[in-house]
């Protein structure tokens, strides 16, 4: 393959946009190449400006469940173009929406859309805050819920170690109130509540990690979560921007029988367009501006065209149940191709349609298991894939999509390269 107009596009986009890309992933830092530049897409594949086609397991990091340009959504957001892309008011579409995610997810009673995932679990935390009185929080080490300043903190020496920012720019002060603890090690839970119990408003968790790799939460942890939160009268946060509609309607919390007391959505719901929302009980919602004293705003939040985008979507999840099962069945086919072809060299973590390989012997189950992957292993894994037409997330600690789109045909050429690969 050539990528002469990707390469010439990259460095031109350099001198205007911070290291030519507009989100840090897309630089291909990681596998140590220029990052392709995307032209279009259609169904299950993307084609870049060079004329290179793909099969697509990015989907645009996980809202593309039905497929790029799936015919129905387009008609929807074209026709609502005509009528303007924004005006900074209520509209029928928003009600109709919010509706529906309630209908989906029974535990968002009340919910507020917002225009990214970032937003939505910022919104969360300080909801959490206002309701509970304290401060503290509590996030997992490989957790990712965005770049709002109190959540871009990494774990000190310790469970128990205040956290300190993991980006410059971010004052300490923003980040003291955050405490990190370790996903799927409930002591490290626990030693946090005992040391900080009165103090601690919420804990936000991904109940599927996707930010490390996929992590398939232990048997049992989440309930765990659920129990220590009502006894020290915190509040459950569950996150999910990405496994929200992703496992199913219900998302990971009816997957795992777990109800949480907000949720923070995003992706998906917005069929591709820029959306988020957060929700949970009425009595917690209650507390959010203007009918409670927890300011949040937004002049797009809920603008017509994501909302259309996402009201076509969910409803053909919602009507098309069946669609679940064939992409899980999708995902299982290339993740049992990947561990015939590699063995015990690596370790596949799938649930549903979402799934990710590390190069590791041991199995993986936390930050520090994932992060023992042979990352190089990975960029060279990844580099033969694309050069084989198949588009994979240009990072280890990134997740697989498969979507409707995905034809018998794509996951047949798919383990034809995967089992062409020597390491």
């Amino acid at each position: 393959m050539q990528f002469t107009e990707s390469e010439k596009l990259f460095e031109a986009s350099k001198q205007c946009i911070p290291g030519g890309v507009n989100s840090p992933v897309r630089a291909y830092q990681a596998v140590h190449r220029p990052p392709v530049f995307i032209d279009h897409a259609g169904g299950s594949h993307i084609y870049d400006v060079d004329g290179n086609a793909y099969i697509d397991y990015v989907c645009s990091w996980g809202p593309c469940i039905l497929g790029h340009a799936y015919p129905r959504v387009i008609k929807a957001v074209q026709a609502a173009c005509e009528n303007g892309l924004t005006y900074g008011a209520p509209t029928a579409k928003e009600l109709k929406l919010a509706e529906l995610i309630r209908s989906c997810i029974p535990s968002m009673e009340v919910l507020r859309l917002v225009s990214s995932g970032t937003e939505a679990t910022m919104s969360a935390i300080r909801v959490a805050r206002g309701f509970t009185g304290r401060d503290m929080i509590i996030k997992f080490c490989g957790c990712y819920h965005g770049h709002s300043d109190g959540l871009l903190v990494k774990a000190g020496s310790g469970a128990l170690t205040q956290s300190v920012p993991d980006s410059r720019g971010v004052p300490a002060d923003y980040t003291r109130n955050t405490l990190v603890a370790e996903y799927n090690q409930p002591d490290s839970v626990e030693r946090l509540f005992e040391a900080h119990g009165k103090e601690i408003a919420a804990v936000i968790v991904e109940p599927v990690a996707a930010n490390m790799g996929v992590v398939l939460p232990d048997e049992g942890f989440l309930a765990f979560l659920r129990k220590i939160t009502e006894d020290y009268g915190a509040l459950l946060i569950f996150d999910e921007v990405i496994t929200g509609f992703r496992l199913g309607v219900g998302g990971a919390q009816e997957y795992f029988g777990v109800t949480p007391d907000l949720t923070t959505l995003g992706k998906i719901i917005g069929g591709g367009m820029p959306v988020g929302a957060y929700g949970g009980r009425k009595e917690i919602m209650d507390m959010v501006a203007p009918v409670g004293p927890v300011y949040q705003a937004g002049t797009l939040s809920g603008n017509p065209i994501a909302t259309t985008a996402g009201i076509e979507t969910l409803t053909i999840l919602k009507e098309s149940p069946e669609i679940y099962t064939q992409i899980a069945e999708k995902a299982k086919t290339v993740a049992d191709c990947i561990k015939e072809t590699m063995g015990d060299a690596v370790c596949v973590n799938r649930i549903g349609s979402l799934m990710s390989v590390f190069f590791t012997a041991d199995a993986v189950s936390d930050y520090a298991s994932a992060t023992s992957s042979d990352v190089e292993q990975y960029a060279a894994y990844f580099g033969y894939m694309l050069e084989h037409g198949i588009y994979l997330a240009p990072s280890q600690f990134e997740a697989m999509f498969v979507s409707a789109a995905h034809t018998a045909e794509d996951i047949a050429r798919t383990c034809e390269v995967i089992r062409g690969y020597r390491r």
